[in-house]
Order: C-alpha cells, then structure tokens, then sequence
C-alpha cells in the first residue's frame, strides 16, 4: 500500500515539515542512561549510533509495525516524543533498504532536551 509522502506538495523530503514530530522507541534501561549522560546513542535495539549511522525514527503512524519488527518481546519499553526543530543535527526521510515507505533518520546523537514527552509502550 502506497502512503503520501510526509511533507506538503513543494516541500523537499529532507526538509522536515514545520511542527511535524517524531517517535523512537527506546528500552528503558538505555533512556536512563542517555538521562544521565545528556544524550541518547541507541539506533535501534542491539545498536549504537555509531554502528548505524543515524538513530532509527518513526512517525506515529509506523510505530506498531515497528514494534511488532523489532521489540514485541522487549522489556520495558518507551516511546521517546520529539521535536525536529530542536535538533543540531541532520533530519532525513529514508527507505529502508528494499523499501519504499519513508521513516526519519536522526544524523547524529539525540540531545536529551529535543525530547519532548516520553511515554510507556505500548
């Protein structure tokens, strides 16, 4: 099934819509480290940001698939709630390898303040 694209007819799709947010989900052993540290790390479960390249995101919408894919079995788990406009670092609307549905990827690590909720999931 063919979705829209994320952004407004004009907009490029690495220019993030204004006032758009973004999901994570993150374990939440790794969140309260990254709490203490000023800053989150984790591309997605098992991997580092620096072993990835960018931090796995989501928008709201893909949230359960990604759930189900990588952290139905994962204990204590958190969806991290952010806001584009706070981060430093680049923002960009990629496919996955050998997909075509767009997801967020965070270029670089998460400042702790870009987070604007974090709540229990699911």
């Amino acid at each position: 099934m063919e979705r829209e694209p994320p952004w407004a007819p004009g907009e490029s799709p690495r220019l993030f819509p204004k006032g758009r947010l973004i999901h994570h989900l993150a374990l939440a052993e790794e969140w309260r480290a990254a709490e203490r540290a000023g800053v989150y790390e984790r591309s997605t479960r098992g991997l580092s940001l620096e072993q990835v390249g960018f931090i796995h995101a989501s928008f709201e919408h893909q949230l359960a698939a990604t759930h189900a894919r990588f952290y139905v079995d994962a204990p204590e788990l958190l969806q991290l709630v952010i806001d584009p406009a706070r981060l430093a670092v680049p923002l960009a609307l990629e496919a996955a390898p050998g997909g075509v549905e767009l997801f967020p990827h965070i270029h670089g690590p998460l400042p702790i303040d870009a987070v604007v909720a974090v709540e229990s999931y699911p």
